[in-house]
């Protein structure tokens, strides 16, 4: 080999080292969850320094939990992280799609493909099959339709108990509410040792009444909302000194005890207070019967305003006339104090509908993953109402592969390779499945694509108790197509971003001054 050729090698194997040192951290993330994917996949065991232990299926936990310091396992991570929070649920088909186009990419880099042209491919791959999976989406015929239970059984990792609950909930608060941008159906689940399942017309208030002589249950009470602390106005002590100053702070403390009765006399029943409450309120209020809860978090104090309509206030709102003050009351059916499990509910409000979900768990070691199986089926169901239905079990993906391939043989130049990636990714899911499941990949691959196509069908796939060919659809094996659909964005938005990184260089550390290290000679 002549002295140019070595020289060249080099070059090449200089460039392709961070592109391989980052596909391998990601195969590391990748491989972290793959075991968890599909009916079969297993559990994994988290162990912190202290020595306490998560164990769950749950992808997006998984990644949170574990220590990660590589940059480019730090972005896939971010990406679950994404995907959840816009959908709640395929995080794991996320990560699993995001390995292997990156891992699809580096084999033909490898070949001589330019990167800059399986790039081209890959985003053009990803955005056909985006919209072939719209295409193959089913619509949901509202919350009552029967499809939307396979849903929540299949997201909620066939906890029966769990999906009858999420359904529930979701025909509690009503079609037009679950396609609401800033709804999201998981938020409403709770889940607590010891409790019993049920869903309630209401929401939870993850607090106990200040003082335990306040009443533990109410029917049909006013309900005031303060966004703020019920204390009187705070005075700078420097002026508290002085005469005038401390006039004026005995004429706000007369003003505030006046508020305080003005609530009593209105016939206010429960006060939910953002932050403290002084001890001579709490005292008039306690005498008076009326529950107050004070440091009430702030999502639960709007959920419990919006449910009950009461309009949230300042405590110097309070000065209003009364009865100007009794429109910023809202109402609610019961309110009950549950001392076992340390909450109060506030239910059939005169406001908007609103739904808890109480999740039950025999001890506290299962209630954060029976939390985490809840939300999943929640997400998984509005995101079945919003986007519509396609058959699981790595079905739809192997049929819009097939279809890729097609638009991969109408392509010319080597932007081809980067549909290869696509193509090669789409199968991922699938083989994963059927390797958790205890069965031959390639084989099983084979003869479910040799099937699709025989029957032109979208809904085949390999059942995993007995490893035969199954209708999905016919099974109750149902994803959310937006689940689908916004996995693969976001896989290949993160395979682009790694697959484009040429080189790795470490930042210099800058001083607490805004300088750097670096002294003044050095260069």
């Amino acid at each position: 080999m002549s002295v140019k050729q070595v020289s060249n090698n080099t070059e090449v194997d200089e460039r392709l080292a961070a592109l391989m040192t980052n596909a391998n951290a990601v195969r590391a993330i990748a491989s972290a969850v793959e075991g968890t994917l599909g009916p079969k996949g297993l559990d994994t065991m988290l162990v912190d320094k202290f020595g306490d232990v998560v164990i769950t299926n749950d992808g997006v936990t998984i990644l949170q939990l574990m220590e990660v310091n590589h940059p480019a396992a730090r972005m896939l991570i971010k990406m679950a992280k994404a995907q959840q929070s816009e959908i709640g649920d395929g995080t794991t088909t996320a990560t699993v799609l995001a390995g292997s186009l990156i891992s699809e990419g580096v084999n033909q880099v490898t070949k001589g493909v330019p990167v800059s042209r399986v790039i081209e491919g890959l985003k053009a791959g990803v955005k056909n099959a985006v919209e072939m999976f719209q295409r193959h989406a089913r619509p949901v015929q509202g919350v009552l339709d029967p499809m939307l239970e396979k849903v929540a059984l299949v997201a909620g990792r066939e906890h029966q108990d769990i999906a009858r609950l999420v359904i529930e909930a979701a025909r509690l608060v009503g079609e037009e509410k679950l396609r609401e941008s800033g709804f999201k159906l998981s938020e409403t689940i709770r889940a607590r040792e010891g409790a019993d399942n049920q869903v309630l017309s209401g929401v939870i208030i993850n607090k106990t009444p200040m003082n335990e002589d306040m009443p533990k249950k109410l029917e049909e009470a006013l309900v005031l909302v303060i966004d703020d602390a019920l204390e009187p106005e705070e005075l700078e002590e420097e002026a508290l000194s002085t005469e005038a100053g401390f006039n004026w702070y005995r004429q706000k403390q007369q003003e505030f005890l006046e508020n305080v009765r003005k609530i009593v006399a209105l016939g206010v029943k429960a006060v939910l207070v953002d932050r403290g409450v002084e001890d001579i309120a709490e005292e008039i209020l306690t005498d008076a019967g009326v529950l107050v809860i004070q440091r009430v978090a702030s999502r639960e104090l709007k959920k419990a305003a919006e449910h009950t309509g009461a309009r949230a206030i300042k405590r110097t709102g309070l000065k209003r006339d009364p009865v100007d003050l009794m429109r910023y009351l809202g109402k609610a059916g019961t309110i009950t104090v549950d001392e076992k499990l340390e909450h109060v509910c506030i239910l059939q409000g005169s406001g908007k509908p609103v739904a808890t979900v109480l999740v039950g768990a025999a001890t506290e070691e299962v209630v954060g993953e029976r939390e985490r199986i809840a939300k999943d089926a929640a997400s998984a169901v509005q995101a079945a109402i919003k986007g519509g239905l396609v058959p699981g079990g790595g079905a739809v993906e192997l049929a819009v592969a097939r279809q890729m391939e097609e638009v991969r043989r109408e392509t010319r130049g080597m932007a081809a390779y980067g549909l290869d990636c696509v193509v090669a990714a789409l199968k991922k899911p699938f083989a994963q499945i059927i390797t958790n499941a205890g069965f031959n990949p390639l084989e099983k691959l084979g003869d479910v694509i040799a099937a699709q196509m025989e029957q032109n069908s979208d809904t085949l796939s390999i059942n995993c108790d007995n490893g035969e060919l199954a209708d999905m659809w016919a099974m109750g094996v149902i994803d959310p197509a937006l689940v689908k659909m916004h996995a693969l964005k976001a896989a290949g938005e993160v395979a682009e971003a790694i697959l484009r990184i040429d080189t790795i260089i470490k930042k210099r550390e800058e001083r607490a001054d805004g300088g750097n290290n670096r002294g003044e000679g050095d260069w």
